[in-house]
């Protein structure tokens, strides 16, 4: 094996060396994470099922650990592994760059404050151990790292705001009970500003989790933790870029990693609408985009609308989708999506009013969907319901036999079927 690793791996050393480099400032823990990476490859050789991929692998295995080196450096300078963010993607007229988020912070400091940083933080230096290279007493050491460190952390574009300031919560294991009743009253317009599908408002500042729960089992699947980096601009239209992380993502959502699915998008809010302009995530090692220029392979996956003009952001009901109980009739046009009824939504021992809004015959054939907005726009409860014979040759059975105890809707007389749920950290305690 070890012949074959090494026949592998020469063509593509000086590859993985200028990788390391490039994003490695310094040359002495470039060189050591190179060979961390070799190491890490040998042992774990016997999993690589094609040779072709090898490069790739190569290259995400040095990522990683290029990652865990800037992540253990940020988190012995108080910084929180769900504060760093290890790169910065922005758009500008020659597309998108990427850059060293805590090397380039270190870049911008001081050469005294860098320096002592690197000895401590870095080297793993004890404050004597530093006192003694640099000939100064104890104290000043102890000085210099407590200024050094304030100045990384004004320097440092991505800290979180401290608690109770829009900060991302943990979803739960399992979703609060909730009831959903009908109300008499008329229901009200609203401002709908979440990106659809996504849940959170592009705007500079916003954070949001929220997680997928299976039923019957109520039980917590794909989770997602998502932030609005900073301004982007695609194509010459200015919108945010939001940066997203999935963890367990649904099959049909996992790319290199079936743990988890890094993913960027650039989002346009307007008076009148919501749309995505671009879409990127790395697959099998490569880095792919997609853009509101690229007709269906877009549309098809991150579009919404004719010619992709996005969600209408304010909603009244128009009478396209008329609900009554479970049975609900429609227009049968393409991108359907209607306010169908207020209803009172009681979540985890709170209560909410709010409007429903259905989506039908939109981004999937055979899916329906409810999503239930309080008077701020936000969603409170989401869910999914599949057409019978929805992927029926994936799951070999329909799904009133595939999931008999849950809930059913009637749409335009043919049978749907609850399947998941999606709730987010707005209705956490």
């Amino acid at each position: 094996m070890m012949k074959e690793f090494e026949a592998m791996l020469v063509p593509h050393l000086g590859a993985l060396e200028r990788f390391v480099k490039f994003k490695i400032h310094n040359p002495q823990d470039a060189e050591d994470i190179v060979q961390e990476v070799c190491l890490t490859a040998f042992r774990s050789f016997p999993l690589l099922k094609k040779e072709e991929a090898f490069k790739a692998w190569l290259i995400s295995i040095a990522r990683n650990k290029c990652n865990d080196y800037y992540r253990k450096s940020a988190e012995r300078m108080h910084l929180s592994l769900d504060d760093l963010q290890e790169s910065v993607l922005t758009f500008g007229r020659f597309g998108r760059s990427t850059q060293s988020v805590v090397g380039e912070t270190l870049d911008r400091l001081g050469e005294r404050e860098k320096q002592i940083l690197y000895l401590h933080y870095f080297k793993d230096l004890s404050v004597d151990d530093i006192a003694a290279r640099l000939s100064v007493p104890v104290g000043t050491v102890k000085s210099r790292l407590y200024y050094a460190r304030l100045s990384f952390k004004r320097q440092y574009p991505y800290l979180q705001e401290p608690k109770g300031e829009n900060q991302m919560r943990k979803m739960p294991e399992r979703i609060p009970e909730y009831t959903i009743e009908q109300m008499d009253q008329a229901p009200f317009a609203v401002r709908w500003e979440e990106v659809m599908g996504w849940f959170i408002v592009p705007k500079l500042g916003e954070k949001l989790a929220w997680a997928m729960y299976d039923f019957p089992e109520k039980t917590r699947t794909e989770h997602c933790y998502m932030q609005v980096t900073g301004r982007a601009e695609v194509h010459g239209i200015e919108g945010v870029e939001i940066a997203a992380s999935e963890y367990d993502p649904m099959e049909c959502n996992r790319t290199d990693n079936a743990e988890q699915t890094d993913r960027r998008f650039v989002v346009q809010l307007t008076d009148t609408h919501c749309r995505i302009l671009a879409e990127t995530h790395k697959e099998n090692g490569v880095t792919k985009y997609y853009t509101f220029l690229d007709g269906d392979a877009f549309l098809n996956n991150w579009g919404f609308g004719e010619d992709n003009c996005g969600n209408a952001v304010n909603l009244t009901a128009k009478g396209d989708i008329i609900r009554d109980g479970n049975r609900i009739t429609t227009a049968k046009k393409d991108f359907l999506l209607d306010v169908v009824g207020r209803y009172k939504v009681t979540i985890g021992g709170k209560a909410y009013d709010t409007v429903c809004v259905m989506d039908t015959y939109t981004y999937i054939d055979g899916a329906v969907t409810e999503q239930y907005l309080d008077q701020n726009g936000r969603t409170i409860l989401w869910r999914r319901f599949n057409r019978n014979d929805w992927g029926k040759e994936r799951y070999g059975k329909p799904w009133t036999e595939l999931l008999p105890e849950n809930e059913r809707l009637t749409v335009d007389g043919e049978t749907y079927v609850h399947w998941y749920d999606c709730i987010t950290d707005y209705i956490l305690p």
